[in-house]
């Protein structure tokens, strides 16, 4: 599984985690989806969250921002300069507020609407203007207006869609959509960016494009990124740290060399001879050889894409 990388870019990572998850079990009636995950994440930092479909990579970055509420854990969001959180239990638009956003697996671009208007969206949901004083055109409101062009409009360029502005998102091409969604969760000013395999369905042209993005995601805008994707050179090449799940536990956590080369991550990915003896997880369950799991762990019905 050895992957020839160019170095990460992205700014070095301080070792205050911004995130952090403790203990989370997600069940779905006698299906355990997360079994006990426990996971940093360093302020400013790009982390990686990989494994075969179905080891609850999804699951993960449903728990933390929202959709899901795990049974059991804790997860803790650290803002800067703020006091610590508790996500479990929020709506996702209250997480959102908080400082995190995410992309989805599919666009969840509003298709009816121009690239511009996309992006607008997103900035607005962080202003303050009700119905009354855009009626009045009160002076907030018309500063607000003014703020939300001009974000808009920074974020087009920053991501290259400024000549794109006016199309539809629907006729965009599919790596310029992807591009968009990051935008339009820039717009929403996050701390921390859940990208939910951004490079699926794109050329290599298109994965060499966002791999750029993300990395000016990082060091530019000084965004925290989690990231769930299945290209192994992309992963490799712009995380500084990689988590692997496997059937809802985790069993590795280091750089990507060290990920790499790790017995039980390439037996999870690879599989291992029939007489081999089982290999025990990093979370103490047991792997059996034909993709089964220990300790009655079964993988996740809802997340077969991740």
């Amino acid at each position: 599984m050895t992957v020839s990388v160019e170095p990460v870019l992205s700014a070095p990572a301080v070792n205050d985690p911004i995130v952090s998850v403790d203990g989370v079990t997600l069940r779905f009636g006698g299906v355990v989806s997360l079994g006990g995950v426990t996971l940093r994440q360093r302020r400013g930092e790009i982390l990686a969250v990989i494994g075969p479909n179905g080891a609850g990579k999804t699951s993960l970055f449903n728990c933390l921002t929202g959709v899901y509420t795990p049974q059991e854990g804790t997860i803790e969001f650290r803002p800067s300069g703020r006091p610590a959180v508790a996500l479990v239990g929020r709506r996702p638009n209250r997480v959102n507020r908080l400082g995190i956003a995410r992309t989805f697996q599919t666009s969840r671009l509003f298709n009816a609407l121009s690239a511009y208007e996309n992006i607008r969206v997103g900035v607005e949901s962080r202003q303050h203007t009700g119905p009354l004083g855009a009626m009045l055109r009160l002076p907030r409101t018309r500063r607000e207006e003014r703020q939300s062009r001009a974000t808009t409009e920074e974020l087009l360029g920053f991501v290259g869609l400024t000549e794109r502005a006016d199309e539809l998102a629907s006729s965009l091409p599919y790596g310029d959509q992807r591009k968009l969604e990051i935008a339009r969760a820039l717009a929403t000013q996050p701390e921390l960016l859940l990208l939910d395999e951004p490079a699926a369905g794109t050329n290599v042209t298109e994965k060499q494009a966002l791999e750029e993005l993300i990395r000016r995601v990082n060091r530019e805008r000084h965004v925290s990124v989690l990231l769930i994707e299945h290209d192994m050179r992309l992963v490799m090449s712009v995380a500084e740290r990689v988590a692997v799940l496997n059937f809802g536990l985790v069993i590795a956590v280091g750089t990507p060399a060290e990920v790499q080369h790790d017995a039980a991550v390439v037996e999870a990915y690879l599989g291992r001879p029939d007489d081999a003896t089982p290999s025990t997880t990093a979370s103490g369950g047991v792997t059996s050889g034909d993709g089964g799991v220990g300790r009655g762990q079964s993988p996740e019905p809802e997340d077969s894409e991740g």
